[in-house]
């Protein structure tokens, strides 16, 4: 259990080192674009690249604060998305056979959802009959209950690395 801990210990102050090295450490606010990226991110509205928002989250929140559910978490005080709190966001680890982005909204599904129509225009439909029901948008943007809560997401299958050709000489016959 100790060595665990230590091990936790040297992960994050590790990940410290790194933001300080890159000028982040300081860099804890809620960023103008907020909206314009992580928005249309959680739309499906862009290319979702794991990689990309764990590094835009890291610069603008620092840190993540837990890493379940195979993504990280950060917390993101004083942020808000089409007039509504988001005190969280997560994005996909490798472990997971989809790449996503994913947000935590300080509302129900049925505000959240009203406000993205309000600002965005963006229609969702109840896909399941469920006490808690999901909410789809087109192309892939989910709404789900989160306890009290909402979670909004957008996930797509990981893609395939490339394939290269076999060797000359080594083809399949047919």
């Amino acid at each position: 259990m100790v060595v665990e801990d230590v091990r936790r210990l040297a992960r994050v102050a590790g990940g410290a080192a790194l933001a300080l090295a890159c000028g982040w450490a300081g860099a804890q606010s809620v960023p103008t674009h907020f909206g314009t990226v992580v928005g249309n991110g959680l739309l499906c509205r862009d290319h979702t690249d794991h990689i990309f928002f764990y590094n835009y989250f890291v610069k603008h929140f620092g840190n993540w604060y837990k890493h379940e559910g195979g993504a990280y978490w950060f917390r993101t005080a004083g942020a808000s998305l089409w007039g509504t709190e988001i005190s969280e966001v997560m994005v996909s680890d490798d472990t997971s056979s989809f790449v996503f982005v994913g947000a935590v909204a300080e509302a129900t599904p049925e505000d959240l959802e009203r406000a993205i129509i309000r600002q965005v225009g963006a229609h969702y439909t109840v896909i399941d009959t469920s006490a808690y029901p999901v909410r789809e948008a087109k192309p892939a943007s989910r709404i789900v209950y989160f306890d009290t809560k909402s979670k909004i997401y957008c996930a797509r299958y990981k893609p395939l690395p490339p394939t290269q050709p076999p060797p000359v000489g080594q083809q399949r016959l047919k």
